[in-house]
């Protein structure tokens, strides 16, 4: 699962809230690709979370 933010990205925060583990807000959103996978079902309801959808999985 590969996992990017968009520039549409508000830093609301609520993806961090979701999965700190993966996403933590700086000026957008970072991914810590290193813990996606053992996230996964929690970087899917970040995403789905997101209120301006700047969450992307492929």
């Amino acid at each position: 699962m590969k996992v990017t933010i968009t520039d549409d990205c508000i830093c609301c925060g609520a993806c961090e809230s979701i999965c700190g583990e993966v996403f933590s807000i700086a000026d957008k959103a970072v991914v810590n690709e290193s813990a996606v996978a053992a996230n996964e079902d929690a970087v899917k309801e970040a995403a789905e979370a997101c209120p301006v959808a700047a969450i992307v999985i492929e």
